[in-house]
C-alpha cells in the first residue's frame, strides 16, 4: 500500500536526528551473536543503522581489519581507494576505515579535495593503476565504498571492490563477513582481542591522513569519458541536461562534465544535507534516495512536466543518480522512464551504433530484468547472457570484453568503452544519463520515444514487482528450493515451459525460483533484510493477465514452500 505522502516533500518530522545518529556510531556496541547486529554482506555490501547497532564504529573497524587480512592472503600489496557518498554516517566510517589501513601499513588512496566519490569513479581508478601495473600482482591496487546507496538518511553501509574494480564475489565476502564477526566476538579492544590474535591494528587519524595518498577522482573519471560516450554529438545537438545528484556523490561531478567538456548541463539541486530534508517521500513514505522511483523523483519530474508545458529555460532530457551514484533515473518528456525501458533502448541503441564493439560480445541482464531485453538482443543477433541478481555476475565479461553491457532492472548498468575495452566494472549511473543525451543527440527522439518504437515491434510488456509475506523459515526453503518442487503445469492459463532455480547464463543459483510461460514468467526471491519475499512478474499480454501471473505465483510459491 502507498504512503498518503508519497511523493511529496519531507517534513520536519520525517528527518533523522543526525547527532544522535553519529553519536550512537561510537557508543552503541554491537552483540554478533545477534543476527541483526553481525556483519552480513548482501548483493551491495554491509548495511544498516547505529540506532539498530547494524553499522556502528566496531563494525566499521572489524570490517577494515578483515579486507586488510583479506588482502594480504590474496597477495595484494597495491593502493586501496577509498570513497564515500553523502550519508551522514559515511564519514566516520571513512574516518575509521582509513585509520585501521593505516595501522597495518596499507596504502590508500583518498579524494584530493576531500569530497565525496561515487561508486563508479572508485572502480574507474581501481582498473586504471591495474593496467599501469600490469604485470606486476602484488602493485595491484583494490578499493572501499562507504555507501548504503540508495537506502534513507539512518543507514550506513561498507562495499570491497577486489583488483577486478566490481563488486566482490560471495566468496570474498563470505570470508570477510567470517573474519569481522570473529573479531566483533572477541572485541574490537582489549584483552580478549589481543589474546586471541584478532584486534584490531589502527593509527589516529592525523597520522592515518599523513600516509594517504591524495588521488584525483573526478578529473580522471571526467576527462575519460569521451571515451566511453559520444559527448560531441551531445554537445553539437545543444542537448540540455538537468541533472539532480538527489544530495549524493555525483554533485560536484556534473558540474565538472559541463565544464570539462563544454555541455549544457545544469545542476538542479547542488544541495548536501545529510538529512535529506528537500527530498520527497518514497512509496512507503520514508526518505530513500531512489532515482528509478517516481515518488522519490517527484520534484524533477514535476519540475519537467512543467518545462514541457512550455516554461521558459527547459531541458531536453533530466536525470538523477542516487547517493553514490551507480544508479540511474532518466526523466523525459513523457516522464520518467522504468528502469526496464530504459536498459533496452540502450542495449539497442548501443550495439546498433558502436561500430567497433565486438560482434562475439555477449549482453547481459539480471533474471528479473524485463523479457523485453530478451527480445531485443535477439533481434540484434547477440548473445544474452541471464545472472542471478547481483552486478557481480558480469564482472569477468565486462572485464575481458565479452560482454558489452551488463544492466539491473533496478536502475544500474554499465558499458564498455567505444573501442570495446573495459570502461567501469561496477554499475556507473553519470554514464547511463549521459548515453540518455546522446541517443536524444544522435537519433532525434528521446529515450522513452524509442521505447515507444520497440514496443511496435516486440510488444508491450507489464511488469511489476510485489512482495508477499513469509517466516525466516519460510525464506530459508525458498532459497534452496529445486524445480522438482514446482508440480504445476501452467502459469496464468498458458503453459510453464521453464522452472528455474539456476540461472541459464551461468548455472549459478538464483537464490528462489523463476517460472517462465510463452508470454509471461515470475520469479520469487526473499528479502535479505525483512520477512518477506519478493515477487517480479511481467506478461506481455496486458496488466490483466499480469494480476492473474501474480496471483498464480503466490499459489505456486505457497505449494512449493507446503
Amino acid at each position: 500500500m502507498t504512503h498518503d505522502r508519497a511523493g511529496r516533500p519531507a517534513q520536519p518530522g520525517d528527518l533523522v536526528d543526525l547527532s544522535h545518529l553519529v553519536t550512537a556510531y561510537y557508543t552503541v556496541t554491537p552483540d554478533p551473536g545477534v543476527a541483526s547486529q553481525a556483519v552480513a554482506f548482501g548483493t551491495s555490501g554491509h548495511r544498516g543503522s547505529s540506532l539498530d547497532a547494524a553499522f556502528n564504529e566496531a563494525h566499521v573497524l572489524a570490517m577494515t581489519q578483515a579486507i586488510c587480512d583479506y588482502r594480504a592472503g590474496q597477495g595484494v600489496a597495491g593502493p586501496v581507494f577509498v570513497g564515500r557518498d553523502t550519508h551522514a554516517l559515511s564519514e566516520p566510517a571513512w574516518v575509521t576505515a582509513i585509520e585501521v589501513l593505516a595501522g597495518n601499513d596499507v596504502p590508500f588512496c583518498i579524494d584530493a579535495s576531500d569530497r565525496y566519490t561515487p561508486t563508479p569513479a572508485v572502480s574507474h581508478a581501481i582498473l586504471a593503476h591495474n593496467r599501469a601495473v600490469a604485470g606486476d600482482g602484488r602493485r595491484r591496487g583494490d578499493g572501499i565504498v562507504i555507501t548504503p546507496s540508495h537506502n534513507p538518511p539512518a543507514d550506513g553501509g561498507f562495499k570491497y571492490n577486489p583488483p577486478h574494480g566490481g563488486p566482490a564475489d560471495s566468496d570474498a565476502t563470505t570470508w570477510i563477513a567470517h573474519r569481522a564477526n570473529q573479531i566483533l566476538a572477541a572485541g574490537v579492544e582489549g584483552a580478549g582481542a589481543r589474546e586471541s590474535g584478532a584486534g584490531v591494528r589502527r593509527l589516529p587519524l592525523a597520522e592515518a591522513l599523513g600516509r594517504a595518498t591524495r588521488h584525483d577522482y573526478m578529473s580522471a573519471y571526467v576527462v575519460d569519458l569521451p571515451n566511453a560516450v559520444d559527448l560531441d554529438a551531445v554537445r553539437a545537438a545543444g542537448i540540455v541536461i538537468g541533472a539532480d545528484p538527489l544530495g549524493g556523490a555525483s554533485v560536484d561531478y556534473w558540474g565538472a562534465i559541463a565544464e570539462t567538456h563544454r555541455l549544457d548541463i545544469r545542476v538542479v539541486n547542488p544541495l548536501v544535507d545529510a538529512t535529506w530534508r528537500f527530498m520527497t517521500l518514497d512509496h512507503d513514505g520514508a526518505i530513500r534516495m531512489d532515482c528509478s522511483s517516481p515518488f522519490a523523483m517527484a520534484s524533477l519530474i514535476d519540475r519537467m512536466t512543467a518545462m514541457a508545458a512550455g516554461e521558459s529555460g527547459g531541458y531536453t532530457i533530466a536525470t538523477g543518480n542516487d547517493a553514490d551514484a551507480d544508479r540511474h533515473g532518466i526523466v523525459t518528456p513523457d516522464g520518467l522512464m522504468n528502469p526496464n525501458h530504459f536498459l533496452a533502448v540502450s542495449i539497442d541503441y548501443l550495439v546498433r551504433h558502436r561500430e567497433s564493439w565486438s560482434t562475439g560480445a555477449a549482453v547481459g541482464k539480471t533474471l528479473v530484468s524485463s523479457s523485453m531485453i530478451d527480445r531485443v538482443v535477439q533481434a540484434l543477433g547477440r548473445r544474452l547472457i541471464e545472472t542471478p541478481v547481483g552486478f557481480k555476475w558480469f564482472v569477468p565479461g565486462l572485464l575481458d570484453g565479452s560482454v558489452c553491457f551488463g544492466g539491473e532492472e533496478s536502475a544500474g548498468a554499465s558499458f564498455v568503452r567505444r573501442d570495446s575495452t573495459v570502461w567501469t566494472t561496477d554499475k556507473d549511473g553519470p554514464l547511463l544519463c549521459l548515453l540518455a543525451a546522446e541517443i536524444t543527440a544522435v537519433t532525434g527522439q528521446t529515450p522513452s520515444e524509442r521505447y515507444a518504437d520497440l514496443t511496435v515491434r516486440h510488444g508491450e510488456p507489464a511488469y511489476a514487482r510485489t512482495d508477499a509475506p513469509a517466516t525466516r523459515q519460510d525464506k530459508a526453503r525458498l532459497a534452496a528450493l529445486s524445480s522438482e518442487a514446482v508440480t504445476a503445469t501452467e502459469l496464468a492459463g498458458e503453459p510453464i515451459r521453464a522452472v528455474l532455480t539456476r540461472a541459464p547464463g551461468n548455472g549459478a543459483p538464483i537464490g528462489g525460483l523463476k517460472v517462465v510461460s510463452d508470454s509471461a514468467w515470475f520469479a520469487a526471491r526473499p528479502s535479505g533484510t525483512e520477512d518477506l519475499y519478493k515477487i517480479y512478474a511481467e506478461s506481455f499480454n496486458g496488466p490483466d493477465h499480469l494480476v492473474d501471473v501474480q496471483t498464480a505465483a503466490r499459489e505456486l510459491v505457497s505449494a512449493a514452500l507446503a
